[in-house]
């Protein structure tokens, strides 16, 4: 059996942990306090999935911390897109999206349907990037069928010669 688990560091694990329970309705799973209180692992499940999370270090930055001093991660923070983040499969992406909204999370791009399945891109209070996808009127697609849907076509806008 092969399983992923995502591992997320966050400036302040328990503040996460609290509201990432609260905007994408996870499931406290484990919680673990350092002699400085600081959340040394912490786990919270999403319906059979697991994300642990911690703070590593006092002095980590997350990445709305870190593009604030730092331009090159400014610069490729400003698409709407996923930079290192995670996709977690829901069944009412609409009604997660207006959860997570309400608790204050930076919505990216607002709840679509794609040949995959309807989705939307939301942001953490840390700056992490998560993507929430849900089935369109059936079932997801498996990953076998995930790879043989075809990208959109591209119109490359290079010079000819000429």
């Amino acid at each position: 059996m092969t399983r992923v688990v995502p591992m997320i560091a966050y400036e302040d694990g328990n503040a996460a942990m609290d509201w990432l329970i609260k905007a994408f309705g996870f499931v406290e799973a484990d919680r673990r306090l350092g002699a400085d209180a600081r959340l040394t692992h912490g786990e919270l499940g999403a319906g059979d999935g697991l994300i642990m999370l911690a703070t590593p270090t006092p002095d980590y930055q997350g990445p709305k911390h870190h593009r604030e001093t730092c331009d090159a991660a400014a610069k490729w923070s400003r698409v709407p897109y996923i930079i290192d983040g995670v996709l977690v499969e829901f069944d009412d992406v609409d009604a997660h999206c207006e959860r997570a909204r309400a608790a204050g999370a930076l919505i990216l791009s607002e709840p679509e349907t794609t040949p995959v399945g309807r989705g939307y891109r939301v942001e953490d209070i840390d700056g992490h990037r998560w993507m929430f996808a849900g089935k369109a009127g059936g079932q997801l697609p498996s990953p076998n069928q995930r790879r043989s849907i075809r990208p959109r076509s591209c119109v490359s806008a290079t010079k000819q010669p000429g």
